[in-house]
């Protein structure tokens, strides 16, 4: 009987022990997901940051070759495409 009433002292603990060890490998897990993502979100804002110079380059160079801006540039494109519509 002796060993009845120390196997829930046992039992309770071995259960804590668990507990502790599987939340710290969740926190580690949600640690390593985090880190993860936060990379990941830093490197998509680099290449939009690469991508919207890329833009201002290329309207910089439409300027240089007599476009006025890429907005105008694309209008002439739509017209004929509305002229075929309405013919």
């Amino acid at each position: 009987d002796g060993h009845d009433a120390d196997d829930p002292k046992q039992s309770t603990a071995d259960m804590t022990v668990f507990v502790q060890n599987l939340l710290q490998q969740m926190q580690s897990r949600f640690q390593t997901m985090s880190e993860s993502i936060i990379s990941k979100i830093d490197e998509m804002g680099s290449r939009i940051d690469e991508l919207e110079q890329s833009i201002n380059e290329l309207r910089a160079e439409m300027g240089q070759d007599g476009s006025p801006s890429p907005s105008s540039a694309l209008r002439p494109k739509e017209e004929p495409k509305a002229a075929d519509d309405s013919a």
